[in-house]
């Protein structure tokens, strides 16, 4: 691996149903579908671009409290229980799924993860085999919908009943009901731990841990703790030939080059070089970037030929959400 990885901006610019409408004075305004909402936004420092009057036409504002993942949506104008929404995947297919307001702030899609669904797809696509795809801590299945609609075998991990639940609500949307997912509810480190003693091999496998969480059974999950275990076994659970690896990471303090860095240790025996950067949205108010996460991921050295088994690409994604991504009942895995 390349020990000085580079820096960039990813930007998810696909999206029709989806836009960040304005930024600032803390806050940030967003549309999903055709309703739009007012969220708290600790970096958006600046002033807001948009008038105070479309503002007020939010139709729900979330007020926190002084918990850090605490607060209710307050509906200023009525909406439904949830409603649906679709992405175009490109050169696979629509996907479609429902959003609802959680009490979590968040409604079920972080849609500046967009582009790692196209690049993850894209691969999947390249390859004239087949591709298992093992997505952990997956919430409402949106990355497996993805990787399965452009030819994936997944299986879908989470300690959530209610998530997968949500998930598979999202496949039948989609119309993707055909595709061989398999939908487990359990603890993700129980469940590699026994896919490691089982000898089950992957070809990519996406990670989305919580900073802090419970499992089914009272597992207790510490990312800083738990994490790096995680990582060493699902380096033991990637196939000969393995296409990805994507985790999402959710801690505060993390930075996309030093996560660069100790993955580069980690997965050290593989050829290619380490990237970092941010994922960002642009507002359509005044053209200003928005920094969603920082991510941090290995890419194969293209110089050399992919000859055997031995030889493979190797994808790595790290996103760092940077908003109230602690424990959140919404998107946190162990909590809903």
């Amino acid at each position: 691996m390349n020990h000085s990885p580079t820096f960039t901006l990813l930007e998810a610019t696909h999206w029709q149903d989806y836009e960040l409408l304005d930024s600032g004075d803390g806050l940030k305004l967003e549309r999903f579908g055709k309703y739009i909402f007012a969220r708290p936004e600790s970096q958006a420092m600046w002033s807001r671009a948009l008038p105070s009057s479309e503002w007020n036409n939010a139709h729900a504002v979330f007020q926190p409290t002084a918990e850090e993942s605490g607060g209710h949506w307050m509906e200023k104008k009525k909406l439904p229980a949830k409603w649906e929404m679709k992405y175009p995947l490109p050169n696979v297919g629509e996907l479609k799924f429902e959003v609802m307001t959680t009490p979590g702030r968040h409604l079920g899609v972080f849609p500046e993860v967009a582009s790692h669904w196209d690049f993850m797809a894209g691969l999947v696509q390249k390859e004239n085999r087949p591709v298992r795809v093992l997505n952990l801590f997956g919430y409402t299945g949106l990355a497996s919908l993805a990787a399965a609609a452009a030819g994936a075998q997944v299986t879908h991990v989470d300690a959530s009943k209610k998530s997968v639940g949500w998930a598979r609500e999202n496949q039948a949307l989609s119309g993707l009901s055909d595709k061989p997912i398999r939908w487990i509810v359990e603890d993700a480190i129980k469940y590699m731990q026994r896919e490691e003693k089982r000898g089950v091999k992957y070809d990519g496998i996406i990670l989305d841990p919580p900073k802090f969480g419970r499992g089914p059974k009272g597992e207790v999950w510490e990312v800083y703790k738990s994490l790096p275990n995680l990582f060493e076994i699902c380096r033991a659970c990637l196939s000969d030939n393995p296409l990805f690896v994507i985790a999402t990471l959710y801690a505060v303090r993390a930075s996309a080059i030093h996560v660069a860095q100790a993955l580069s240790e980690i997965m050290k025996k593989y050829n290619g070089n380490m990237d970092s950067g941010e994922l960002v949205t642009r507002e359509t108010s005044a053209n200003r970037l928005l920094s969603q996460a920082v991510y941090a991921r290995g890419l194969p050295n293209k110089k050399i030929p992919r000859l055997n088994t031995s030889e493979f690409f190797y994808f790595i994604i790290i996103r760092y959400y940077y908003l109230y991504c602690y424990c959140c009942p919404s998107h946190c895995s162990y909590c809903c």
